[in-house]
């Protein structure tokens, strides 16, 4: 399969995720959300896994799983936690800021030299973000300080999954040269949904499975069979023959599914601070880059 298309199809899917996972979230924990998607994911991948099973050495055992606990279990709870308590459009707007979180990464830990048109690109988008996430303060259509105080942590919450996401496809990188991409999902699954039981069991002394309902089945359906074990699968087999600066392009597609499918599904609607915002953003990303990346599609035929 073309990764290009690949990584499309992922960002599609990923992008519809935060409205249906917030939908979802009404009916069930977040953790127990969460184990279910990826155990019962890990399970659909493990025959692939199988198939292309190889050796693994100790090391790269230890990489696959930290990338794990960043991109699933850090990632995934924090943005469980954040969907709640805040809009769901603003999870692909902040997300959409990742490369200018790896610009910092990269001037702040590798001490790498920067030009001043990207600095004021980062200055911009970095702007950007603080709308984003500080919004919720100059909201005033009858809501409450306490409304006000759980939006902006879920806003929060939200930045803490993105740097997660960027630590899980830095660590991942690497390793996905060596062992081969079903063998990295279904470890990074398995590991992952096993990370959520300590925080599972609580949940369940409140809540039982009789209490499913549609909101819940949709979630596990799509977080099983299409955000999980599709999603994922394609994304790491996508970073796997695309360079990982590359990969960011992709984000760009989810703030337009995410709004698309929120505004029906659960009554959201973009403000004017949230265009705001993710015009900063996006305007920051073209200064400091020189260009905004083209859509992606443009590069299918260019990938081999």
């Amino acid at each position: 399969m073309n990764p290009v298309l690949a990584l499309i199809i992922t960002n599609v899917i990923w992008g519809a995720a935060s409205p249906i996972f917030k939908f979802a979230l009404e009916n069930i924990p977040p953790f127990t959300l969460a184990f279910i998607r990826f155990f019962f994911a890990a399970l659909l991948v493990s025959p692939l896994a199988i198939m292309h099973r190889q050796k693994t050495t100790g090391t790269q055992l230890l990489e696959i799983c930290l990338g794990a606990f960043f991109g699933i279990s850090i990632n995934i709870a924090f943005f469980f936690l954040a969907l709640p308590k805040t809009n769901s459009i603003n999870a692909p707007i902040i997300a959409s800021a990742q490369p200018i979180f790896l610009f910092l990464f990269s001037i702040f830990f590798l001490k790498e030299r920067f030009h001043k048109k990207v600095l004021g690109g980062i200055i911009i988008s970095f702007v950007g973000v603080l709308i984003i996430i500080f919004s919720p303060l100059f909201l005033n259509h009858g809501t409450t300080m306490l409304q006000k105080e759980a939006a902006l942590e879920g806003n929060i919450f939200l930045v803490i999954a993105t740097l997660g996401s960027i630590l899980y496809t830095i660590i991942t990188k690497k390793v996905l040269k060596d062992i081969n991409h079903f063998v990295v999902t279904y470890i990074s699954f398995l590991f992952g949904s096993l990370t959520f039981i300590p925080l599972m069991v609580p949940e369940l002394q409140r809540w039982s499975f009789s209490q499913l309902n549609m909101n819940g089945w949709v979630g596990i359906v799509f977080g099983v069979f299409f955000s999980s074990a599709l999603a994922y699968g394609l994304y790491i087999y996508g970073i796997s023959k695309i360079d990982a600066q590359e990969v960011g392009i992709f984000t760009y597609i989810d703030p337009v599914i995410a709004v698309l499918l929120a505004i029906p599904l659960l009554g959201e609607y973009p403000t004017p601070l949230f265009f705001m915002g993710s015009f900063c953003i996006f305007l920051g990303i073209l200064i400091a880059e020189g260009r905004l990346h083209w859509h992606p599609i443009h590069r299918l035929k260019h990938v081999t």
